[in-house]
This record gives structure tokens, sequence and C-alpha cells, in this order.
């Protein structure tokens, strides 16, 4: 009976750490979008045109970019917080590899519970693979990863599934800018060095109920899946078009939505490789197997 609790209690929750940890990191968001500067319905004048077309430009400059490290920390609330440090790639097929660090709230003593403390994650093409500390291998006759292959995250509870499935498929740190654009409320707060580079500062307020243009149905749904309504955005671009720094806060249901991220190395070279067969468990067959 425990090793069902675990099974059908701590497998989704390793799941959700990863949305929400790529949540975070301003990943989730769809290429083939298009942004709109247009002002939401009751919010004109709001606009800077020119900040607007700066954006534009870190759209498109990100996407040709094609891969990035990232740093970045996050607090939601009392269910989790967590430190988050790697690299993912977005030129094709998505992939990255991950570290993720519990610093705190429910969901990081639960996993404490398994002597997991941190965690591997790699985002490949077929799946997203989440490596899982020694006391929970076991329960997993000695593997260490489990394997979430995109079309059977539907099985998390509350919907998170679908979610998760289409953040880990666009690994581009795009969702903040694709937010500010769409919000109507976007404005260039000056300049400042971030990390030794010369950078210049948006920021904005974003309002699920307020987004418009192309794309933000998709952003909107995003939003009230996490449980957002309201947000603030800023972001810190440098002289090639190019993010440095994000910090969005926002409401929960939860508590508190508070992340910063940071973004270098832009078309780093690196290797996500697929983990061992005989090592890797899979989530759906996790989930379905009968335990006595």
């Amino acid at each position: 009976m425990r090793d069902r609790i675990v099974r059908r209690g701590i497998l989704p929750v390793v799941a959700v750490t990863a949305l929400s940890t790529l949540a975070a990191c301003g990943f989730p968001g769809d290429d083939d979008h298009k942004d709109s500067a247009r002002p939401p319905h009751g919010r004109t004048g709001r606009v800077d045109p020119r900040s607007a077309s700066a954006l534009r430009a870190v759209v498109k400059a990100t996407s040709r970019a094609g891969s990035a490290r990232i740093e970045s920390t996050t607090a939601m609330g009392g269910m989790l917080s967590l430190r988050t440090d790697g690299a993912l790639g977005w030129s094709g097929d998505p992939v990255g590899t991950l570290r993720i660090t519990y610093t705190g709230g429910r969901l990081a003593e639960t996993m404490r519970t398994l002597n997991s403390t941190s965690m591997e994650a790699r985002v490949l093409p077929d799946a997203y693979y989440a490596k899982v500390g020694a006391a929970f291998a076991r329960r997993l006759h000695g593997r260490h990863w489990i394997r979430y292959a995109y079309e059977d995250l539907s099985a998390l509870p509350g919907g998170s599934g679908a979610h998760l499935r289409d953040q880990l498929r666009s690994t581009a740190p795009l969702q903040p800018v694709r937010l500010l654009l769409a919000s109507g409320d976007v404005r260039r707060d000056g300049e400042e060095t971030v990390r030794g580079r010369h950078t210049t500062h948006y920021s904005g307020t974003v309002t699920a109920a307020d987004l418009n243009g192309e794309g933000a149905a998709g952003l909107k749904a995003q939003l009230e899946q996490a449980g957002v309504t309201t947000e603030t955005v800023d972001i810190w671009v440098d002289d090639h078009d190019l993010l440095v720094k994000k910090v969005e806060r926002g409401e929960l249901s939860s508590g508190r939505l508070s992340s910063t991220a940071y973004y270098h190395d832009y078309g780093v070279q690196f290797s996500a490789a697929k983990p061992p067969v005989a090592d890797t468990a899979d989530f759906k067959e996790l989930i379905g197997t009968p335990v006595s």
C-alpha cells in the first residue's frame, strides 16, 4: 500500500515540480505565435511603441540564438521554492539539462521524505526525464530515471499535465516578453548594468483578463492554469536584443509567486542524452501498475 501511495503521490509531484521550474524560468510559449502591440480594450495609451518594437526584436533574436544557460530562483507561496541551473535549446526539437534544488515548501518536504533535496532533469524530443534519489530508486527496482512521455502527461491531476506538455515542448525564454507585448502595458524603465552587461529595463503589469492580440489566448490559459490573475513583469535586455534577466511577481491561490532568472551563453553547445533504458521507469506504466 505504501508503494501505491509513493507511485500515485510522488510521481505526479516530480512532474509538477518540473512544471513549476520551467514556468518560472520563462520557457513556455509556442514559437509559432505572433505578437501584437495593440493595446487591449480599455487600456489604450499605455503602450510605448518603441518598447513594443524593441521586444519584438527580442523575440526574433532569441529564436535565432537557439539555446542559452539559465540560473533561476523561484518561490510559489508555501507550496514550493527552488533553485535551478542548466541549459536549454530550442533550435529544432526541445532539449535541455537542468539541476533543480528544492529549498522549501510543502512539495520540497514531500521530496525530502525520500531523501531527495535535488533532481537532475532532461528535456528531450520524446519525453521529460527526471532522476530520483536512491531511496525512491529502490522502490523502482533500482531504476533512477522516470520517463514522462509528453502524450502521457494528461494522467496528471487537475489538468496540469496538458499544461506541462505544452511547456516542455517549447523551451525558448520568451513568455515574459510575450506577456508584456500582449498586456498592452509595457514601458522602458532606463538602462542598467546586470552582471557586467549593459541592458535596457522594460516593465509592465500583466492582467490575464486584459491580454489581447494573436497568441493571447494561449498566454491567458497558461496564467489561468497557474492560478495567476495579475502579475508584474520586469525584463532586462542587452545590446544584442537578448534577455539577460527577468523578474515576475504575482499572486497564486497557494500564495505569492516570485521568480528571478538570468540567461547567458546564448548559442551554447551542450548535450542532453537519453538515460539508459535499463535505468529508466515509465511514468504511465508505474501509475497503471497494481501494487500489492
